[in-house]
């Protein structure tokens, strides 16, 4: 009980010291421009800005803010507002969907009412991505930037050019960030020109919803499969670039989700303990520590059973006893009665003298050891039916306790398939209620060597190969045990270590597997050893097998002078085997007086 008791305490303070430890704060800007005024409308921006919003929201961000076709007022504040947010988070990450242009090697973001009629208004009609990279320099762990913005130039047939020797490019220019842990993400890699989709989102924006938010994945992993996904959806005419580096850490946008622990993982363990010994002692040491439950129930359950097969031992007991008794008194009645009748006709013997009377009383004895002999042999049988009857109780008992056993590990393979089951359902929530303070439990540890040692004795006791003390200490009685098994099972499992293998191999035997070697002068008979017994004129030899009681030898008839004879140094008992003596026997077994 108190071995039960320490492995619960054991467990629930590994519960406790394994609570999670992050609580990150991460805060997205999310912007989609498709309504512009100037230059025809695009498409997909807003559409792709909803799915992104979706995305952080379900992925657990504290605070997701959106934005739909801002003008350069509306952009430019809700870009300041948002370095305050990301003053004290994490993890920061804006999105943008929209027009972007490069100006002398400058990226720009472009509101729904730029006209940039001149290449001198750029700097008053748009944001800079300089600027948007400022507003994320109070993040933490990740400064992140998404942008999905690197199609054509809408504005550079109609603009003009204030200064001759001033370049405006193809699709965005390549940015090296001057902040540590921080990441600029292109739909399509500087100097190109990405698709905005002929389906519900951009081909980017959908590859980015598949990956970034899987929990535990590394941004840039994460990345490069969204580069490979577009490559492979725009027939690798759209290549994603990330700019920036990350250190040697893992940076994931969704935490990993701990796997949900099974709550009745430690009762289960002591439950399959207390099975395999099957003794009503452990069952009461299992109930003391696990007084409800499932777990409880079965215990109660396999309890009963073993009470119900006791009783049924202790009748049958009583039976053989009784019969045993009965027998006896019999066999003492009918001596008493042979020797009566032989003495009286003995005495009227005497008084007879002729020998039709000599006759007469040899056919009379003849009689009446016939009729002893009868009774006797029918007192035998009820003393051997009462014998199959107790051994019938006893195999009744074995076959009790094995089916505890068997039912014992069926109800734990049962509960351990539910577990799986319910730890599937608990696993398939959504990361957002992680993210929320409902942090998964720690899966439940595993079992330790001693266990697994102990275990693996009550299992190889079970089946004949004794290895001594069932006290999880492998010591060379439980390695010789296990080669025992090996040789009789026709196994190879490692007889120095206590393994799982091992006792999966030696659990997995319902019957017994190691020979029952009994004692010199005692068989087998079924699964305990019995005192071998002679019949009458047999004695049992030094080989353990019952022979022929020798003759004693004749007295010589002719007169011979005699020798006075040396002393005996170890005279013979009286009554001894070559000594005389009366004998008798009595339910297979020879006994002298």
């Amino acid at each position: 009980m108190r071995v039960l008791g320490a492995l619960f305490s054991l467990l629930c303070l590994t519960s406790l010291l394994s609570e999670p430890a992050w609580a990150e704060k991460r805060v997205a800007l999310v912007i989609g421009i498709s309504k512009y005024q100037s230059v025809p409308r695009l498409i997909n921006p807003a559409r792709d800005a909803e799915a992104m919003s979706a995305l952080f929201k379900k992925a657990g961000f504290e605070v997701v803010e959106s934005g739909r076709d801002y003008g350069i007022s509306d952009l430019r504040k809700s870009i300041r507002l948002f370095s305050e947010t990301s003053r004290d988070a994490d993890i920061s990450v804006v999105y943008y969907a929209g027009h972007g242009i490069e100006v002398d090697g400058t990226n720009y973001l472009v509101p729904a009412d730029a006209r940039l009629e001149s290449d001198f208004d750029v700097e008053d009609e748009t944001i800079s991505l300089d600027r948007v990279l400022k507003a994320l320099d109070g993040a933490k762990r990740l400064k992140l930037v998404i942008l999905d913005a690197c199609r054509d130039n809408p504005f550079s047939k109609t603009m003009k050019r204030s200064v001759s020797t001033r370049s405006i490019g193809r699709g965005l220019a390549k940015i090296e960030p001057a902040m540590s842990d921080t990441l600029v993400a292109y739909a399509a890699k500087a100097g190109a020109v990405a698709s905005d989709g002929d389906g519900k989102n951009s081909p980017f924006a959908a590859a980015l919803v598949k990956y970034i938010a899987e929990p535990g994945l590394d941004l840039r992993l994460a990345f490069g499969r969204v580069r490979d996904d577009v490559l492979k959806s725009t027939g690798y005419k759209q290549e994603p670039f990330v700019y920036g580096s990350l250190g040697g850490e893992t940076v994931a946008l969704v935490p990993q989700v701990s796997k949900p622990a099974d709550p009745d993982a430690v009762a289960r363990t002591d439950y399959e303990l207390a099975a395999q010994i099957g003794t009503r002692e452990a069952w009461d040491s299992f109930l003391a520590v696990h007084r409800s439950g499932l777990y409880a129930e079965l215990a109660r359950a396999q309890t009963a059973k073993l009470t119900a097969a006791e009783q049924t031992r202790t009748k049958a007991d009583e039976a053989r006893r009784e019969a045993e008794a009965q027998a006896a008194r019999k066999t003492d009645e009918f001596r008493r009665q042979l020797e009566e009748q032989t003495a009286q006709q003995t005495s009227e013997a005497k008084q007879k003298i002729s020998e039709q009377a000599k006759k007469e009383l040899e056919e009379a004895r003849v009689q009446v050891a016939e009729q002893a002999k009868k009774q006797l042999e029918g007192a035998k049988r009820q003393l051997e039916t009462a014998r199959l009857e107790a051994e019938a109780a006893r195999r009744q008992v074995e076959e009790a306790k094995r089916q505890a056993v068997a039912d014992a590990q069926k109800q734990v393979e049962q509960a351990k398939r539910e577990a799986v089951t319910e730890r599937e359902k608990l696993a398939a929530l959504s990361p957002s209620q992680n993210a929320t303070g409902n942090a998964a439990a720690p899966a439940a540890p595993q079992m330790d060597a001693a266990d697994i040692a102990r275990l693996l004795q009550a299992h190889l006791k079970r089946v004949g190969c004794n290895p001594g003390n069932v006290d999880g200490s492998w010591d060379n009685a439980s390695k010789a045990a296990l080669e025992q098994f090996n040789k009789n099972a026709q196994t190879r499992l490692n007889v120095q270590v206590a393994s799982l293998d091992a006792l999966d191999s030696v659990r997995g035997r319902t019957d017994r597997v190691c020979p029952l070697v009994c004692k010199k002068g005692q068989r087998a008979d079924g699964e305990r050893c019995v005192q071998i017994g002679c019949e009458s004129g047999y004695v049992l030899n030094s080989s353990g097998a019952c022979e022929k009681k020798p003759e004693p030898a004749a007295k010589p008839q002719t007169a011979t002078r005699r020798e006075p004879a040396a002393p005996d140094p170890a005279p013979r008992r009286a009554g001894s085997a070559a000594g005389g003596g009366k004998c008798f026997s009595f339910g297979g077994k020879t006994y002298c007086e």
